[in-house]
């Protein structure tokens, strides 16, 4: 089909969506009448502009060398542009209406998937381009019935029902499906004991639970992944710890196995690659965490270009689903030499602050932190961090605080040692960041919507919205 009559007659007009204009500045390497046999999307969950900004002023202040990502940029190698990240409920959406905007083309309110605001239930886009003859998977450092990879595949009222997520993947025969979350495959784990690991070799996987076990698996057998309880461990943590890695894979290993399971399939295929963690990262003001997985992200994106440029029929979207915190480095006279310590840092405050005992003395506390994070904190402050143990102090902040961690005060203790300030520990309403590679990126304008963005990858492959 050719993809001018397809813009013309098809449902981008119908919709007036924003993308029917090629962007004037596209990349040098695009054949601007190729149709994409291959899709990969790159999201980093959660990814303010300035963790974008950071972690490239990071690699490159430490190496000389750019991040991926923005080196596409200063390469002209990409077309770019502004999203918009609203949701039907709210201009700022969380996880599952952003996924679910790229999914079905439409908004949906907060914590649905792909319902809409009057109970429609629209197909996800990886069932679209599974119906064309494609295959299609997902890739993830959280669970993999997350919302993100979940508003790609499947319909449901609430992110929540993750243990129905994972009987949904196998309904519809996903190909690749990777990341954490054994509490909603294990049968010890769930509360209606459905063994799915069961269900998922009965039907012909290769459940693997290992880096070296997927490593093994076979390139002509579908494949299931779970590599955690709950989520996979944060970068830095995984690089620090000999056993997290040497068994549990990292974003760009996983994302070589999946394109190398499906990039033999006569008709092609779809991936979605997630670093998820940014995203809890950023919920705890964690600049650890947030900048060593922004980096594993970047390498995972080197592995989709690198593929893509020697393939020349694969298109790829990297990008974000919304900010989250709006972190930045501030300045200061210090301000250099204090973001430069973040090179010596170790371990996430996660792991520091999971490390803390209420027996511990004040300064076992001030030795813990100067080990693992390049700087000291003063008595005092070791006493407030005690005192969260001790029941003196309580806080809440941070999504993902299940444990009521002292996330935000520790943060803010640590913000005159690295400079790096944070404006909340919840998600923006930013425009974000989206760039694309091969063929389909001369379709995108300099501002669209997320759900263009639907719509858009059906025309790169010149697939019809007919499902």
């Amino acid at each position: 089909m050719n993809r001018r009559k397809f813009f013309r007659n098809g449902s981008l007009a119908a919709i007036g969506a924003t993308v029917l204009s090629p962007f004037s500045t596209s990349a040098k390497s695009v054949d601007k009448n190729k149709k994409a046999k291959n899709i990969i999307v790159l999201v980093s969950d959660g990814m303010s502009t300035g963790t974008l900004n950071m972690a490239d002023l990071y690699k490159y202040r430490k190496t000389g060398v750019r991040s991926n990502w923005i080196k596409l940029y200063e390469e002209n190698r990409v077309s770019r542009a502004l999203m918009e990240t609203a949701s039907a409920s709210s201009i700022v959406t969380d996880s599952a209406a952003a996924g679910s905007s790229w999914g079905s083309g439409f908004r949906v309110n907060n914590r649905s998937l792909n319902v809409g605001v009057n109970g429609e239930m629209y197909l996800p886009i990886w069932q679209k381009f599974k119906k064309a003859g494609k295959m299609a998977g997902c890739v993830t450092t959280v669970t993999i019935t997350h919302a993100t990879p979940a508003g790609f595949c499947v319909n449901s009222k609430s992110r929540y029902g993750q243990d129905e997520i994972a009987e949904q993947y196998l309904e519809k025969g996903f190909d690749v499906m990777m990341g954490g979350g054994q509490l909603h495959f294990d049968s010890t784990k769930r509360a209606d004991k459905k063994d799915m690991y069961y269900a998922y070799n009965n039907k012909g996987y290769q459940v693997v639970r290992t880096r070296n076990e997927m490593f093994s698996a076979s390139n002509n057998a579908p494949i299931l992944g779970v590599f955690a309880d709950d989520v996979l461990p944060f970068a830095i943590d995984r690089e620090n710890d000999a056993v997290l890695k040497k068994t549990t894979p990292s974003l760009a290993e996983m994302t070589q196995k999946a394109i190398d399971r499906m990039k033999s399939h006569p008709q092609g295929f779809v991936l979605q690659v997630e670093a998820g963690k940014v995203d809890y990262a950023a919920h705890a003001n964690d600049i650890a965490g947030l900048l060593y997985d922004q980096l594993a992200f970047d390498d995972a994106v080197k592995v989709a270009i690198d593929f893509a440029e020697k393939d020349e029929n694969t298109f790829v979207i990297i990008t974000t689903d919304h900010g989250n915190a709006n972190p930045g480095l501030i300045y200061g006279k210090n301000a250099d030499a204090n973001f430069d310590r973040l090179q010596k840092f170790r371990h996430t405050n996660e792991w520091i602050l999971n490390e803390i005992k209420p027996t511990d003395s004040e300064a076992r506390v001030r030795e813990l932190i100067e080990s693992e994070n390049n700087w000291t904190p003063t008595e005092q402050e070791a006493k407030i961090l005690l005192d969260y143990y001790n029941g003196l102090e309580k806080e809440d902040g941070g999504l993902y605080n299940y444990k009521k961690l002292p996330y935000e005060t520790f943060a803010n203790m640590q913000k005159k040692h690295t400079s790096v300030g944070w404006i909340s520990m919840d998600h923006s309403a930013d425009h974000v960041e989206l760039a694309m590679f091969g063929p389909g990126s001369e379709l995108l304008k300099p501002f669209i919507k997320n759900t263009d963005l639907h719509y858009l990858m059906l025309a790169a492959a010149e697939v019809e919205n007919k499902f």
